[in-house]
């Protein structure tokens, strides 16, 4: 049990600081070596650990993100972004349509993704604007975290959550979708205020040219069919969600006109098998009937992660330790919903609501931030800790006060 918990305990050190300290180990290589580390100490057996892997949720997650790569590849991303800040509007009108943007593409896409294609695409055009790109890159990626808790398919932890949960695309929905989208004004509003008179940055405007962004029409209807068809089959049908997804990723991958590698290399192979590790992982630990005895220990002192609210809080802490993703993984085992639908989709929106919306707290509080703060750093526009958490945490802040006001209306 001894070496069990020292592993369990290096891997997620690693998941809250970025990789092992002391090694150039990242956090999906923590997770791998993690898994192996506990297959070789007898933790638990390969086959046991092919086992706990849940491959419904690798593959709905797998086939999802490559339909978003189709949006990728035909152009979508750089066309949208080009057109929208390119609108001959002021600057917080220009912000308030990149968060409502944002937001949206984020709930029905996966955010990680929607951001990696946008971020180097709004740095590009704000400098050619003479914009300061900071408050525009913030915004959106604040949309995007809070947006995609709106929907079952917004982020990988959403689809893991309503995977292990077994719940309903409607359902979810119906839970989630009132406070994420009341989220986005918040966002809008808030870094409105924060950068309010600091909008411009004149100085760079002829140091970024606009490049322009070819829209491939026949791909993106393509791509924008295949979505539409994917979103109504998670709503009207019964058919398995991974299926549906890796359907449509089959689809997709079979093209006349773009190469499938052109596709696949915008797939988070890293995300997936960081997922894959952490399953292992905590497969392990579960075994060794720790988990369990803390959450009996948790519920003596009054904490039922059973409770919707409880949940919220507890799972908004624990992403800005460990991560989102991980953060879900970690407590989705241990939640029990029983039969009742309701309550089930009520713990999935409460897991969601609370990673999603506390994830703007620091720059690691999500995968979209770090996306956003390295790849703004790569085209020369630096964003400290201390800028994004002074913009960040009054955000995440305002949109948990909400989600908290929300759930208690429920009343589930």
């Amino acid at each position: 049990m001894g070496v069990t918990l020292l592993v369990f305990l290096l891997v997620y050190v690693a998941m809250g600081l970025g990789k092992l300290p002391g090694f150039k180990v990242d956090r999906t290589g923590a997770a791998i070596v993690g898994a192996l580390a506990m297959m070789v100490a007898g933790s638990i057996s390969a086959k046991t650990a092919w086992e706990s892997i849940d491959y419904s949720s690798v593959g709905m997650l797998f086939g999802l993100m490559v339909v978003s790569a189709a949006f990728v590849v035909s152009g979508f991303y750089g066309w949208t972004a080009q057109k929208v800040t390119t609108l001959p509007v002021s600057a917080p009108v220009l912000l308030a349509v990149l968060v409502a943007v944002g937001g949206l593409l984020s709930a029905l896409l996966t955010n990680d993704v929607v951001v990696v294609a946008m971020t180097p695409l709004l740095v590009s055009v704000t400098l050619a604007r003479g914009l300061n790109p900071v408050p525009f890159l913030l915004g959106f990626c604040f949309a995007a975290n809070t947006g995609s808790a709106g929907t079952l398919i917004g982020s990988p932890q959403n689809m893991i959550a309503a995977q292990q949960l077994g719940l309903s695309f409607n359902g979810f929905l119906m839970v989630a979708a009132v406070p994420a989208l009341l989220s986005l004004p918040l966002v809008w509003g808030l870094i409105v205020c924060r950068y309010h008179g600091r909008w411009t940055s004149p100085q760079l405007e002829r140091e970024h040219p606009v490049v322009a962004t070819q829209l491939d029409k026949a791909e993106t209807l393509k791509a924008g069919v295949a979505t539409f068809l994917v979103v109504l089959a998670f709503v009207v049908s019964d058919w398995p969600r991974d299926l549906i997804a890796l359907g449509a990723a089959g689809i997709l991958l079979i093209n006349r006109r773009i190469a499938s590698s052109d596709m696949l290399k915008h797939v988070d192979g890293n995300l997936l098998l960081l997922i894959m590790g952490l399953f292992v992982v905590n497969a392990a630990m579960a075994a060794t009937g720790l988990p369990q005895s803390l959450l009996n220990d948790m519920r003596g002192a009054g904490i039922n992660l059973n409770d919707p609210l409880s949940l919220f809080l507890v799972s908004g802490v624990l992403s800005n330790v460990v991560g989102n993703n991980p953060a879900v993984m970690l407590l989705v085992p241990f939640l029990e919903p029983g039969h009742t639908r309701a309550l089930a989709d009520a713990l999935g929106a409460a897991l969601a609501l609370g990673t999603g919306f506390s994830s703007n707290l620091i720059v690691f509080g999500s995968l979209a931030g770090i996306i956003v703060v390295e790849q703004a750093a790569v085209c020369g526009i630096r964003i400290s800790f201390g800028e994004f958490a002074r913009a960040g945490v009054p955000v995440a802040l305002a949109c948990m006060a909400v989600a908290v006001v929300w759930i208690l209306l429920i009343g589930v």
